[in-house]
């Protein structure tokens, strides 16, 4: 039996976050680990090709519009008949002309954020794979990404920003940054996370992509 075959897409048209070719291998590295087959393109044809066969696919750190109109079909497609979406850090920052993609198959859409800097991320469902490894605080440092609406009625919020913790937070008592869902048809995870070359270093924050991964593309824990 074959590896689950996993896309990563990193494309930009709009900010370039440096860190995209660390995140990039840390998928990688995580495929090698845990037994999936990771293949990683910013060409938006070979996306659309890839996507039929695959069990997930990553949206790490896009931006802009990305995708052709075949591609926004075959995603949609893809999703509708149970594949799993990742969207990580400024994956909410793509296709702001495509109501669907950001508002269904994201959850919400990026509304700025204050200067890089440490903060604490509330757990509050440790029961989930992404989440499960951390403690109810975990000090982190990033950008706390602002949102235009808040998604916690259309999604299931898995951790959320302290704001009491850092300056330029614009959402309140109620911030969400990590959380998932099924309304698209399959499996989609967003963690706002990400931002620096760092995190993906962080054995924390790539158990915790792991863990969304495996959610989103319905892989048991223990093996692929």
């Amino acid at each position: 039996m074959s590896d689950p075959r996993i896309l990563v897409y990193s494309r930009t048209t709009g900010y370039r976050h440096d860190s995209i070719p660390a995140g990039v291998e840390a998928f990688r590295r995580l495929g090698a680990e845990h037994g999936l087959d990771v293949t990683a393109t910013e060409d938006p044809d070979e996306l659309t090709r890839g996507l039929p066969g695959s069990r997930a696919v990553v949206f790490l750190s896009t931006s802009g519009d990305v995708l052709t109109d075949e591609g926004r079909s075959a995603l949609r497609s893809f999703v509708a008949d149970g594949g799993g979406f990742v969207g990580v850090h400024a994956a909410s920052t793509t296709e702001y002309g495509w109501p669907w993609f950001g508002e269904t198959l994201v959850g919400t859409v990026f509304d700025g954020h204050p200067d890089l800097q440490p903060g604490v991320v509330s757990v509050e469902d440790r029961d989930h794979p992404a989440t499960a490894h951390l403690g109810e605080r975990w000090e982190f440092t990033d950008e706390w990404y602002n949102f235009a609406t808040n998604p916690r009625e259309r999604v299931r919020v898995l951790a959320a920003a302290d704001e009491s913790t850092y300056t330029g937070g614009r959402m309140g008592a109620d911030h969400p940054l990590v959380w998932c869902h099924e309304r698209a048809g399959g499996r989609s995870f967003y963690t706002a996370l990400g931002h620096s070359a760092e995190c993906f270093s962080d054995p924390d924050f790539t158990r915790h992509l792991l863990g969304g991964l495996r959610w989103a593309a319905c892989l048991p824990e223990n093996g692929a």
